[in-house]
């Protein structure tokens, strides 16, 4: 089927919209009119090549849209049901038997590949090949092509523009709290970057009933947000924290965050690693500091198993606990570049392209 979606055609150039051709599904994949999709830095990694998927390519992971196609052997949704594409796995080694799908040993190959699972192009412009299938979506696009496993019903109530954020943000950071870290209440926390994930990872902090939860960042308007959503104090990314505390959580992707993230922790301390970075960037701890019971863990997806996870996030969105629609600014699927310019420069927190009507 023909589709138009917004095409990185080398690396680093801007996206572009230009109409290409969409395989057919097989038997366990679907088609997705995607209605909305979130822009993520992942994105931007891809377009950057920090993957090594070959060009030209589409991106995007966050889709939300209505079914359209089903292949013969789909029986967990139908067409016209409504879903949020989330991140892909095999669903059949040891992490994924574990429920823990975002640490799959086939990972890397199911969402940097640029192909399906089993090999195909999923793409094409005038008979010549176009990579995607990008976390096995590809969402920036009129239509993307998932599978059963990397879909997730989405409840009547929750508009699709809002419930793109989910997708990987808002699971990711509330994920490192909820799942990862799991602190108890009255426990002090400490977020530096207070970009989409490290918001979500604000609000799952209020949730999880910690006394003390301080947000670190470079941006003003991140840092009132924080602020609006939970955050006890707020601190310029340049100033000390002026307390130790139980845990904190790196969403900058930056290794002099990190270090902070681990210098803050009180003996005992958890510090998770969320935020992403380009392979071979290294950080400096100091050891000793480390050896006093101190744990620094890396998460990925929020450790979070879909089927169970987002229907409790949607559930805390419902009871008014997790309004990621403060997160939220929309751009038109045409002006995907500036919605990139904006959340790199700080003025949008969670972009999402409005792509389809529901």
């Amino acid at each position: 089927m023909q589709v138009t979606a917004a095409l990185v055609p080398e690396k680093g150039a801007p996206f572009r919209l230009e109409s290409l051709e969409l395989v057919d599904p097989g038997p366990d994949e679907l088609i997705v009119r995607v209605i909305a999709s979130g822009v993520c830095q992942t994105d931007v990694h891809g377009r950057d090549d920090y993957f090594g998927i070959p060009f030209p390519c589409v991106f995007g992971h966050e889709g939300a849209g209505i079914v359209e196609r089903t292949g013969e052997c789909v029986t967990r949704v139908a067409p016209g049901d409504r879903v949020l594409m989330v991140s892909p796995s095999c669903g059949a080694c040891s992490a994924c038997s574990r429920g823990l799908p975002g640490y799959c040993s086939s990972a890397r190959r199911i969402k940097f590949s640029g192909r399906l699972r089993d090999g195909r192009v999923p793409l094409s412009q005038n008979g010549v090949p176009v990579h995607g299938a990008f976390f096995q979506q590809s969402s920036f696009a009129t239509h993307a092509l998932a599978t059963e496993g990397n879909v997730v019903k989405v409840p009547d109530q929750l508009p699709l523009e809002q419930a793109a954020a989910f997708a990987c943000g808002v699971n990711t950071g509330a994920g490192a709290v909820l799942n990862a870290l799991r602190p108890e209440p009255g426990s002090s926390l400490a977020i530096f970057g207070a970009g989409a994930v490290g918001l979500a990872a604000v609000m799952a902090a209020r949730i999880a009933g910690c006394s003390t939860i301080v947000a670190l960042d470079l941006h003003e308007n991140r840092l009132a947000l924080a602020r609006e959503l939970g955050a006890t104090h707020i601190l310029h990314a340049s100033e000390p924290l002026p307390m130790a505390v139980d845990f904190s959580i790196e969403a900058a992707g930056h290794p002099g965050a990190l270090r902070q993230a681990v210098d803050c922790l009180a003996p005992l301390g958890v510090c998770c690693l969320v935020g992403s970075a380009r392979k071979g960037v290294e950080a400096a701890i100091e050891m000793a500091h480390l050896q006093h019971g101190r744990t620094l863990r890396g998460c990925i997806q929020g450790d979070a198993d879909p089927g169970e996870f987002f229907p409790r996030l949607f559930d805390h969105w419902r009871q008014g606990d997790l309004p990621v629609e403060h997160l939220v600014s929309f751009y038109e699927l045409r002006d995907v570049n500036r919605a990139v310019a904006d959340a790199q420069s700080g003025r949008a927190v969670k972009p999402v392209l409005r792509i389809g009507q529901a």
